[in-house]
This record gives structure tokens, sequence and C-alpha cells, in this order.
């Protein structure tokens, strides 16, 4: 009954947006920032490569909130949660515009990802505090974002590619 009430594509399509949901959810529990950062990054990829732009959006609103709750984004940083989640945006609109070269596309969202959050965390760390802890903490939205926004590219590149041969 319930396959004629939903058509087999949107059921995959389901599927898949709940297991990267998942995925992204579940990485901040690890309480790394680069594994977490390498698997969310992949998932939104992953996500608008498979599903749709719109859909990846949902994957990426939800880490950096649970992020804060785990304890691997510093309290201190909480005002940064609305700018991660725009930066998840900026990466997935950039990616979506020149995804038909892969690498160009994770390329240059991964620097324009890295670039909107090493701007808006030095903004938003001047605001705060000039305390050692809140700059130690702003680095978390420097280097190690583009890191794993290119960990997670070339990840996100190997599943689907992977998933395209089976």
């Amino acid at each position: 009954m319930y396959s004629k009430i939903i058509a087999k594509d949107n059921l995959i399509e389901l599927t898949i947006t709940f297991a990267l949901i998942a995925v992204a959810g579940f990485a901040p529990y690890l309480k790394n920032q680069f594994i977490t950062g390498t698997l969310v990054n992949a998932s939104l990829i992953v996500a608008t490569v498979l599903i749709s732009q719109r859909k990846a959006i949902v994957v990426g609103l939800l880490p950096s909130v649970i992020s804060l709750s785990t304890g691997l984004l510093p309290a201190v940083l909480s005002p940064m949660i609305p700018f991660i989640m725009i930066g998840n945006l900026v990466l997935i609109y950039t990616f979506s515009v020149l995804k038909k070269n892969y690498f160009l596309a994770f390329g240059s969202a991964a620097i324009v990802k890295y670039l909107f959050l090493l701007t808006t965390s030095f903004l938003v760390v001047n605001l705060i505090s000039k305390s050692e802890i809140a700059e130690k903490a702003a680095l978390m939205m420097s280097w190690p974002q583009l890191v794993t926004a290119i960990l997670g590219g070339l990840i996100a590149g190997i599943f689907l590619k992977t998933l395209k041969k089976i």
C-alpha cells in the first residue's frame, strides 16, 4: 500500500537524504574536528550530487549544533553556528555551480568556504573577546576548514565513483 503512496524514486531520495543526515549528524560525536569536518563535507557533496542542492542544505544544518552540544565546538564559538551553517551553504552552492568539473568544483567550494569561515571567525572572535581561548577556538575555523573540505571532496569523489561502477 505504501509503495503506491510514495514513488520508488522519492523513497530512494528520501533514504539517501536520511542516511546523509545520519552521517553528518553522527560525525560530531566522534569529537575530532578532522574526522567530523571531512565526513560532513563529504556528505554535503554527495547529497548535492545524488539528490539536490536543497536537500544538501538540510544535511548541512544539523552538524554545527551537535558539535556545540558535544563540546567539539567550544562554547565561546557558539555565535559562529549560523556562519558555519552559511559556510556549508556556500560549499553546496559553489560546488553546484561548478559541478561539471568535479575537482574544480570541490576545490573551489573548499576554498570559498574556508575564506568565508576564516573571515567571519575573526570578526566574531574580535567582537566576543580577545582572550587566548577565543583565539584558539577561532583557529578551528581557519586552515582545518580547508583541509576537511578538501578531504571531504576526495572521499565524496571516491564514493561517487565507486557508486557509479556499481
